[in-house]
């Protein structure tokens, strides 16, 4: 039965939040004639920079010809961008018509079913009778139990940084965290990494038949960083450039690097200049992004301790001595605690909002919070008045930063334009 993209919406987002059914999702996409067997997989886990890593890994495979998927969760700006190819979100009509498809197969599990599981689902189908060549995962939390690892087989498992989030998931080390991000190792697989918590990824690569890669970052040598970009050489490339101009980008740019040339060790072609091109072409919305000057504003996606004290670091190496002006919405299960020890000493004030998910921290608590620490803080009705006070007490000489979360950036992005 055809439904509308407005059906297809309501029916994902009407699905249960929680853990998937790896043995469930496989029946399904076995009825769906096992979409997922007929894609091979670049697979990407860690805590923080597992979307622009994945971004980069999707543009160079494109510029070197192939037809590639892109599959990432949350969205900013339309649920479409979750899943695309060759740098395309899929269509209203492609997105409504896949989901009724992937709805008639759930027959006695439609109850059951999660969210990300369904979603998950769609796009492993979609990418299928797209036909790509590739496609790259992005895993939603954790790894061994999450909807994505249903796929049997990777051509490359693909480790970020490694820290603490999620934690009444999925362990309270590093090193336990680690253990669970490893499920999504295959056996005689390959993998790259970051870093390697304890040995914990290594360890289950050895027990596995599995090479283990990590990044050289010896290798990595920043020439220039702005707001609108950074000029790096890595591991014998020389000059590459990147729009993304967070200072954690070029080391998310070198680990893509690393899983592209053990693509390249298992014969997908894979060009040094396709490398090049593909990294300076890759966008991503919402990571640092500077959206306006006088005053200077930007959106970033950091929603947890780790990921913040990036922004702040980035922050610092492009507006050295600089105090900023903050709108922020948190999650309330997030560590709240951690993310403002990290932002204090380098906030002139704060304007708190509640972003717009069940799962938020009121306004008025945030900004509670902060006062007991001896900040500045007030509470605001929407991210739109948040962002318009902020901008027109920052004046033309300021810098405001929207974070916390990335169900605050969107909103943020449109009330800077009519500022």
């Amino acid at each position: 039965m055809a439904v509308t993209y407005q059906e297809a919406l309501d029916f994902i987002h009407s699905r249960r939040h929680g853990g998937p059914d790896l043995g469930r999702m496989r029946s399904i996409l076995d009825r769906l004639d096992a979409p997922d067997r007929r894609t091979p997989y670049v697979h990407v886990a860690g805590t923080n920079g597992k979307g622009s890593v994945s971004v980069f890994i999707a543009s160079v495979l494109e510029k070197s010809g192939f037809m590639t998927g892109l599959f990432t969760s949350p969205y900013v700006r339309r649920f479409n961008e979750r899943i695309r190819v060759n740098g395309m979100d899929i269509s209203d009509e492609e997105l409504a018509a896949v989901t009724a498809r992937v709805r008639a197969a759930l027959g006695e599990f439609e109850d059951r079913v999660a969210e990300f599981e369904l979603v998950t689902l769609i796009g492993l189908t979609y990418f299928a009778q797209t036909g790509c060549d590739i496609a790259v995962l992005e895993v939603g939390m954790g790894g061994v139990h999450d909807a994505t690892n249903v796929i049997e087989k990777s051509e490359v498992s693909v480790f970020t940084a490694i820290g603490l989030d999620h934690t009444q998931y999925l362990g309270n080390t590093v090193e336990e965290i680690a253990a669970v991000k490893a499920g999504i190792l295959k056996p005689h697989g390959a993998a790259v990494a970051a870093g390697d918590p304890g040995g914990v990824l290594s360890e289950r690569c050895r027990a596995l038949g599995a090479s283990f890669t990590p990044v050289d970052p010896a290798s990595l040598r920043i020439l220039s960083r702005s707001p609108e970009g950074i000029v790096f050489d890595f591991d014998g490339l020389e000059g590459l450039r990147i729009r993304l101009a967070g200072s954690y980008q070029p080391g998310n740019a070198a680990l893509a690097v690393t899983a592209l040339r053990e693509l390249r060790k298992r014969g997908w072609n894979v060009p040094d200049a396709a490398i090049r091109a593909g990294l300076e072409a890759a966008s991503w919305p919402g990571r640092f992004e500077l959206l306006r000057r006088r005053p200077d504003f930007l959106i970033d996606g950091g929603h947890n301790p780790p990921a913040v004290e990036a922004t702040v670091k980035s922050l610092a190496d492009l507006w050295p001595g600089r105090k900023a002006a903050f709108v922020l919405g948190v999650m309330a299960d997030k560590d709240v605690a951690g993310i403002l020890e990290r932002l204090m000493p380098v906030a002139e004030r704060f304007y708190c909002v509640a972003p717009p998910a069940p799962r938020a921290l009121p306004a008025e608590k945030l900004a509670e919070m902060i006062a007991e620490r001896g900040g500045k803080a007030v509470p605001e009705p929407s991210v739109a008045a948040a962002v318009r006070r902020a901008l027109e007490e920052a004046g033309p000489e300021g810098l405001v930063c929207a974070l916390g979360s990335l169900y605050i950036l969107e909103e943020a992005r449109l009330a800077q334009r009519s500022f």
